[in-house]
């Protein structure tokens, strides 16, 4: 079958015609052109595929069989093309997003409301797992993007920047009432029950990294799960929690949790969409990261 497609295509057009000439017109070629694919095609089979008469050309029961199918197989092809360009009239596409649960809570989900608002065809897988999963599956293109903080590597991923976060710690002011009666140490972190993220969390990383640089020690650690998690803790009054501040501004606000102020504020970090450099962008990729940057 090496090389015979287009001899096929040419077969099936003159089966479909019945006749050389009218097949050479709507194939945009000479007659003799069309002669010739079908004599190679005969010689590359070792078959007779057309009878000529003096209408035409008539299929042999050989010729019949193939045109069962070749007509089968542009048919399938055709269907392909109009369905091809159906997707792209609509917008049809899909996407596969790597995000933790966090940032999907309180970021990607805005964002994903106002984009399938404007491109309602497009489908979204979202993969909730941890920052450092999202960054080994873009890096081997199994996701299209993901909803991170800004990579250290920038020489694989393409960062598209949101704005920055803040880490702060909080607690109940009657936790912290609590605390100050029944402890003498003016060390907070020493004293309370202090709430991280778990081991493996980037975020938790980066807080362990803050406090070997500031030299705190906390002494009773509690590890959770999630940032709600930890936000919920912290409002039940189990302890001080580090989170993010603008996940936190309405809890701030009314007064349901208190800052816990600090000798040195915790390095804000920049948050962003990020795909891989070398992957190919789809339309809808493309659609997004236009959407992003707009």
């Amino acid at each position: 079958m090496n090389n015979h497609l287009y001899l096929y295509h040419v077969f099936n057009c003159v089966a479909e015609m019945g006749n050389i000439s009218q097949a050479a017109k709507t194939l945009y070629v000479s007659q003799p052109a069309v002669s010739k694919s079908i004599a190679g095609l005969e010689e590359s089979l070792n078959t007779t595929l057309f009878i000529r008469n003096s209408r035409g050309v008539k299929l042999t029961d050989e010729g019949e069989l193939l045109y069962q199918y070749t007509k089968e197989a542009f048919d399938i092809l055709k269907q392909g093309e109009e369905r091809l360009m159906h997707m792209r009239e609509l917008g049809v596409g899909h996407l596969r997003i790597g995000v933790s649960a966090t940032l999907c809570k309180y970021v990607l989900l805005p964002y994903l409301n106002r984009f399938l608002k404007a491109y309602p065809h497009i489908k979204i897988t979202i993969e909730s797992q941890s920052t450092i999963h999202t960054l080994k599956q873009l890096e081997n293109n199994s996701l299209d993007i993901g909803l991170v903080a800004k990579p250290s590597n920038d020489k694989i991923y393409e960062f598209l920047p949101l704005y920055e976060i803040e880490y702060i710690f909080v607690a109940t002011s009657g936790y912290l009432d609590n605390l100050r009666l029944r402890e003498k140490n003016e060390d907070i972190f020493a004293a309370a029950n202090v709430m991280l993220l778990d081991e493996e969390n980037i975020s938790r990383m980066y807080i362990d990294k803050y406090f070997n640089e500031n030299n705190i020690n906390p002494q009773h650690l509690l590890e959770v799960s999630s940032m709600d998690l930890l936000i919920e803790f912290a409002k039940t009054g189990l302890g001080v929690a580090c989170v993010i501040k603008e996940f936190v501004a309405d809890e701030l606000n009314n007064g349901q949790l208190v800052q816990i102020p600090l000798k040195k504020p915790v390095n804000k970090r920049e948050i962003g969409f990020c795909y891989n450099k070398a992957t190919y962008l789809s339309d809808s990729m493309t659609k997004l990261i236009e959407f992003l940057n707009n």
